[in-house]
């Protein structure tokens, strides 16, 4: 269990001081939260068409880059499932920006693009990507949908996490009891947990908190040896290294990302999931065999 500082200038320091590590690297009205009870929808996928892919990427291009290859702890079940050619379940655990708020359809949620990105790396494999985002969520209700998501014996949970909560002038602390809570329990159960950061967003970067915010789940992932998939710095690279406005990826809500912006952080997620694998392999020494 972290062990957290009660005195919250303490938890502030150490936000701050992970926000500048983190942050060094290259580059309204929130709708009321729903009840548990909400509908959760769920992606399988199916093979597609390459072309279908990539239209979306047709007047710009999204970049894969080595600079944003991220994730820093393995992912074994995910991978021992792989080798043995199981199907591979995932549940996108989050708020509005993994329901898909701001998409045209829900295809183009992130949950939908990274089920067939994921295919389109492991032709020979099956995956499902459930998706248990729910609008203006935060932190303390997405845990008592992972204790749910848990009874569906998942592979491995993506939790995205930390957005309201700056949205909405929340302390540090309220993100990071649940995080540890659910944290915790998605390692007792064998199940792989991947986190990630808020967006990198003129309302989200409009709030002071959110360099904290960052910062402390860097923190978090490292102090507990779970991958995170850095957002912020990924979405900041877009806006600043490649110069693309804020208006290709960015609803005009100043929040939610729209078609490309959910296409592009889908094809990151899974290159970065991919490579996760492929160095999960090599550490193991492993050699799946081949059908």
């Amino acid at each position: 269990m972290l062990r957290r500082n009660s005195d919250s200038r303490g938890s502030s320091s150490v936000a701050a001081l992970c926000a500048a590590l983190v942050l060094s690297l290259p580059l309204s009205v929130l709708p009321p939260a729903p009840s548990v009870a909400q509908q959760l929808s769920s992606t399988s996928i199916a093979p597609v068409a390459t072309d279908d892919l990539e239209a979306v990427f047709a007047n710009q291009p999204c970049t894969v880059t080595k600079a944003l290859s991220q994730l820093d702890a393995p992912i074994a079940r995910m991978t021992k499932r792989l080798n043995a050619h199981e199907a591979v379940t995932i549940v996108a655990l989050g708020s509005s920006s993994t329901a898909g708020a701001g998409a045209s359809s829900s295809a183009f949620s992130y949950p939908s693009r990274l089920a067939r990105e994921l295919k389109r790396r492991f032709p020979l494999e099956s995956f499902t990507v459930l998706n248990f985002g729910a609008n203006g969520e935060e932190a303390a209700q997405m845990l008592v949908r992972l204790d749910v998501a848990l009874t569906r014996d998942p592979d491995m949970i993506i939790w995205q996490v930390g957005t309201n909560a700056v949205l909405r002038d929340k302390s540090i602390d309220d993100v990071g009891s649940s995080l540890e809570a659910g944290i915790e329990r998605a390692k007792a159960s064998g199940t792989d947990i991947l986190l990630i950061d808020p967006q990198f967003a003129p309302a989200v970067n409009a709030k002071s908190s959110v360099r904290d915010m960052v910062g402390f789940i860097g923190w978090v992932a490292k102090r507990t040896h779970v991958p995170l998939f850095r957002r912020y710095v990924a979405m900041r690279h877009w806006h600043e290294d490649q110069a693309i406005s804020f208006e290709h990826f960015i609803r005009p809500d100043g929040i939610h990302m729209n078609d490309w912006g959910y296409s592009c952080f889908a094809r990151l997620l899974a290159e970065n999931i991919a490579t996760a694998v492929t160095r999960s392999r090599a550490v193991a020494d492993v050699k799946p065999s081949i059908k």
